[in-house]
């Protein structure tokens, strides 16, 4: 039976306790960011998005082959609400789970997680290797070249800014700027302006 959302600091210690690996780790911070970022500017709940951005791929460095499916098992022994098991499901759609994202925080998630991807590997081929002066424009480079963050779906990407009905390039650059809160954490601030 679901009980509560659990604290930020609940779920950062449940994403370390199943991922040691520091670039899964990365990509789970991102995405949080972007998914903060996105709930803040849709007046959506901050906190709730934040979580579920950090352990969406939470059984993916022990259970890849069982992605998303394992995440379901973990979280409901931890008594997760129901929605939020849903909507870390829901980024798996046609690739691991028949869970169709419906609601807005479903939608982001999906469009948003590959896309935290490839524009992470944009910023670090970039003399900068920072977020803070990436610009739409130069995912959107990159993006033709198939080879370049060859594991990044696109086709999901689009389909993500199709569902939420915005260009992908608004989508890039709402990413870019959710990414940008948390370049510090996640070693994108560039080389030279590190504390």
């Amino acid at each position: 039976m679901a009980t509560r959302i659990p604290t930020r600091s609940e779920a950062w210690a449940l994403l370390q306790e199943f991922n040691q690996n520091k670039n899964l780790v990365k990509h789970a911070l991102a995405v949080e960011g972007v998914m903060r970022y996105m709930a803040r500017n849709r007046g959506e709940d901050e906190e709730k998005w934040g979580i579920i951005g950090l352990i969406h791929d939470l059984d993916y460095e022990r259970y890849s082959e069982q992605h998303c499916q394992k995440t379901k098992e973990i979280l409901t022994e931890r008594n997760f609400p129901d929605d939020c098991i849903r909507a870390v499901l829901s980024h798996g759609w046609k690739i691991c789970t028949d869970v169709e994202p419906l609601h807005v925080m479903e939608k982001v998630l999906y469009a948003v997680d590959e896309l935290t991807g490839l524009v992470m590997a944009v910023a670090l081929v970039r003399p900068s290797r920072s977020l803070l002066d990436l610009e739409a424009k130069s995912v959107r480079k990159k993006w033709k070249d198939k080879r370049f963050a060859a594991g990044a779906n696109r086709a999901i990407i689009e389909e993500g800014a199709e569902m939420l009905g915005i260009e992908l390039t608004d989508l890039i650059h709402e990413v870019i700027m959710g990414m940008r809160e948390v370049a510090a954490v996640i070693g994108l601030q560039g080389e030279g302006e590190k504390d």
